[in-house]
Parts: structure tokens; sequence; C-alpha cells
């Protein structure tokens, strides 16, 4: 039997990092006995016998654990913000041409960006390496260049949280503060409240250097 992968989501509340490394280990807690938390040289967070991958914004946190890996997860809130010039500069022309021609561009942008960062941190890269370059399925799916991985976007009110996992871990389990209707492949969904409109820690420009 395949070991899903569990998804927790939680308001970030002061101090995100603190509060992503707590949840992590809360997540650990129930799948693994006295889990201990470190991190790689590269700061890659590690917990002993589990695949993990966390990410954070100024008003949540996500954090995934499974017993299978590797994992990777970004999230970003879906605020109103200027990405042309980003989507311009990183994306593939294929990439680019299907943003245009979504319903809603900065949905479509924030699927793919945290996609990349996604799947990087499942590389165990992040965005280095051309990361920002490397091509994502249109709308998840399984990643050419990285065929042992398959992108899912975790319906999410007000965000967008891109989880990337071997092609094999098809079942996913969402904790969440408060029960919504289960959604055609998910076991349970989240839900957030309103959040501040604040500049994003992973959009920033440092970030998006590539």
């Amino acid at each position: 039997m395949v070991a899903p992968v569990h998804v927790w989501v939680a308001p970030a509340g002061a101090e995100p990092r603190a509060a992503a490394h707590t949840l992590l280990l809360e997540l650990a807690g129930t799948l693994v006995r006295a889990p201990r938390l470190s991190h790689s040289p590269d700061g890659q967070p590690l917990v002993p016998g589990l695949a993990v991958s966390v990410s954070h914004t100024h008003q949540l946190v996500a954090v995934v654990a499974s017993y299978g890996g590797p994992l990777g997860v970004d999230l970003e809130e879906a605020y109103p913000r200027e990405v042309q010039a980003l989507a311009r500069r990183w994306f593939t022309a294929e990439e680019l041409a299907w943003t245009n021609r979504q319903p809603d561009e900065l949905i479509a942008f924030l699927q793919l960006w945290t996609a990349k960062e996604a799947v990087g941190k499942a590389l165990g890269r992040g965005l280095r390496g051309a990361g920002l370059r490397r091509a994502m399925p249109l709308g998840g799916g399984v990643v050419e260049s990285e065929p042992h991985l398959l992108v899912t976007y975790v319906p999410w009110s007000g965000a967008v949280l891109a989880l990337a996992a071997p092609v094999c871990l098809t079942e996913i389990v969402v904790h969440h503060e408060s029960p919504v209707s289960p959604v055609a492949g998910f076991s349970r969904l989240g839900t957030a409240g309103p959040r501040d409109r604040r500049a994003s820690p992973t959009l920033d420009p440092p970030c998006a250097r590539g």
C-alpha cells in the first residue's frame, strides 16, 4: 500500500519560520516517534524516517511529510501584484502563452511559479541551476525533465499551494482548521480566511535571480 502525502496548513503568526518548524514537528509526530528536526547545509529541513518540506508566507505556513519521497511544497498568497515582468523573464514561451490564455493570469502565474519552487525543493536544489527556467506541466502533471515527479495543486482559498511528489504517491491528505466538502482526488481540503496583502517573501527580487 502506498503511503499518502500529508499536507498541513496553518496561520503563520508573528514568526512564520518558527511556526513552520513547529507545525512540521507536530505533523511528523503523527508519523514517527520522537521526531527530530535538523537542516542540511543548504537549509533543507530533515526529519529522520520521513520525506518533508516546508513553505511559508506572511500569513500561512504549509508543511508536507510522507514515508516516501522526495517531496517539495510551495505556497503563495493570491493578492494582486505585477507579475508580467517576472513571467517574461523566467517562463518558457509555452508557459508564457499558457498564462496569457488563462481567465486569471495571476493564478496561472502563481501555479507555475510555485510548481518550479516545489520541484526545486523536491530535487534538493531549490531554484539554483536555472530552476526558474525548468519547464513545468501546464495546470499540473508529470514534470517532463523529471518524470519521477508529479506536480499537484492543493485547493486553498486565497492562495496557490503546489506539491511535488513521486508519481507513485497519489493520495494527498490535507489537515486544516475548518473542514470543507472534499473535492475529487483529495481526502480533505482546506480553507483560510482573509489575509493582509503584504509583499511576498518568495517573489522578492533576490529570490528571482535563478
